[in-house]
């Protein structure tokens, strides 16, 4: 399961440019190939373990919420996402957040709008933005290929911790001095941030008690928020480019990246059932006497399904993680052909080391292990942490090529690497 582990590691015209860089994102001294559809030629085109992986309240300028509905604005298909709605109404959006976290009690509603819009009298919303924005904080690394594939990297002021973005596009605004330092999501550096006035802060919340999105709220600046990582869907978690596409004016540009995701994702998809066989797979490992895994209807195990094989722990309903014995884990998985995501683990000697029953698993002692964990930004920060929400299709492919070589004879992956 990966969901959160990012959070934690640190944890076309007008109004919008038509140019598309998708494929110029964030390939780190050639490390990875970004480039539409060339994958498919030749075959049917932790710290803290995760921080467990289980996975403020803002103050409304007006609670009480007037359903608006289809027919008095245009809605933005939103096809895979469940977290989030658009409506445009032309010289205004309206963007709601349905599940800003796990559990939450209420829905947020916030306005964007261009100079010169007329409101109707009485339209409730939580937050107001002046729209396209010019100075943004995000602050979680998902956020920020969304940024890159927009354009929009330089709108960036401030992050916390900005030494697990991975992307060289922003490590050299970085480098520059273009983007301040912002301390840790859970206690932001309020000072700064205020100093920065953004035109708003694109934050999280796992149970809405963030006091410093509080306490910045509190000053005048808006405080959305973005729920991306509740998704269990992966195309869902790539949709939320359009979430960011509203903000800027360029939700043409933003549909357009979407669609190319959609068709790669799905494509390689419709290839891996073309495999005669279905391998057994097993996720995750141990903290300390626990080993965390993904749950059946997490999105890991959607890309495992939908690289036609079969996870041991599919028929568990948890949308997040398991939390199982080691003996457990064991009588389920010992013979699975396959092990992916071993958290932090870089080799095999290091798995030994850390614990002797992983040599009791038949991945590894045929070395069928593969992490996502190597391939690192020139900071330390893990690149799949921040690429692999908004690129479910590069993820898919990586997989397919290791449980059916023969589909992708060639292919080079982007994140899954074997274990050293």
């Amino acid at each position: 399961m990966f969901f959160l582990s990012e959070i934690f590691q640190k944890t076309i015209e007008p109004k919008f440019n038509t140019k598309v860089n998708i494929s110029d994102y964030p390939a780190p001294k050639k490390l990875i190939n970004l480039t539409f559809g060339s994958e498919m030629k030749g075959t049917a085109h932790i710290s803290l373990l995760l921080l467990l992986l289980i996975l403020s309240g803002c103050k409304t300028e007006n609670n009480q919420k007037k359903n608006l509905s289809p027919s008095e604005g245009e809605e933005i298909s939103v096809d895979y996402a469940s977290g989030f709605s658009i409506i445009d109404h032309g010289t205004y959006k309206i963007i709601t957040v349905e599940n800003p976290w796990p559990e939450a009690e209420k829905s947020y509603r916030y306005l964007l709008m261009e100079d010169g819009a007329t409101i109707p009298e009485g339209l409730a919303y939580d937050q107001k933005i002046k729209v396209p924005v010019e100075k943004v904080v995000v602050t979680s690394t998902t956020h920020i290929p969304s940024l890159e594939f927009l354009n929009e990297e330089a709108s960036l002021v401030g992050f916390p911790g900005l030494d697990y973005i991975s992307s060289e596009k922003t490590r050299k605004l970085i480098s520059e001095n273009k983007i301040r330092e912002l301390g840790r999501n859970e206690a932001l550096n309020t000072e700064t941030l205020l100093d920065l006035q953004p035109d708003v802060v694109i934050g999280f919340s796992i149970d809405g008690s963030n006091k410093s999105l509080n306490t910045i709220q509190k000053s005048g600046i808006p405080v959305v928020f973005n729920s991306d990582w509740t998704e269990n869907s992966p195309l869902g978690k790539a949709e939320w480019i359009k979430f960011f596409g509203a903000f800027y004016g360029k939700i043409e540009a933003a549909n357009a990246l979407f669609e190319k995701i959609e068709s790669e994702y799905l494509k390689a998809k419709e290839l891996a059932t073309t495999a005669a066989d279905e391998p057994t797979v097993l996720a995750g490992a141990m903290y300390k006497d626990q080993w965390y895994l993904p749950g059946g209807d997490s999105w890991q195990a959607a890309f495992i399904e939908d690289a036609n094989a079969k996870y041991l722990f599919e028929d568990s309903e948890a949308a997040g993680s398991l939390s199982l014995s080691i003996e457990s884990v064991l009588a389920q998985a010992a013979n699975a052909e396959f092990w992916v995501g071993p958290a932090q683990f870089g080799s095999y000697e290091e798995l030994q080391t850390a614990s002797p029953h992983y040599t009791k698993f038949d991945a590894f002692k045929n070395r069928n292990v593969f992490t996502f964990s190597s391939q690192k930004g020139q900071t330390g920060g893990v690149i799949f942490y921040e690429l692999a929400p908004n690129r479910p299709d590069l993820v898919l492919k990586d997989l397919i090529s290791i449980f059916h070589p023969q589909l992708l004879p060639g292919y080079e992956t982007t994140f899954y690497k074997p274990l050293q």
